[in-house]
């Protein structure tokens, strides 16, 4: 069935306009944590029991906050590059309901975009 408008506005189908079932909820933090090797990252947990995770070259760190990042409003992954002398870094957090595999897909990019020199 297609629906169409009598004035300005846009066409569609009463299909399209179905809801949608969305992956909610914190997940497996697993899918991140596994990503990174002994080889090439540092793991520590703290006292809190909150996971850092850094480069040997300490370029890359990511925190994983369970009970969400102390002095945030509800932070529970933090990811950070730092840049160099002529390009700045960057970071990213993602709230203590992001599933961890959409976590995981941005660390595993991140990954991805790193070389060693």
């Amino acid at each position: 069935m297609t629906v169409t408008p009598v004035g300005p506005g846009f066409s569609t189908t009463a299909e399209a306009l179905r809801l949608r079932d969305w992956q909610l909820g914190p997940g497996q933090p697993m899918l991140v944590l596994d990503l990174f090797s002994g080889e090439d990252f540092h793991l520590i947990v703290d006292d809190r029991a909150d996971v850092h995770v850094s480069s040997k070259d300490g370029r890359f760190y990511l925190g994983w906050f369970p009970s969400g990042r102390p002095g945030t409003d509800g932070v529970a992954w933090k990811i950070a590059v730092t840049g160099t002398a002529k390009v700045p870094g960057y970071h990213l957090s993602f709230d203590t309901e992001t599933p961890a595999d959409i976590v995981a897909a941005a660390v595993a990019r991140v990954l991805e975009t790193s070389h060693r020199v």
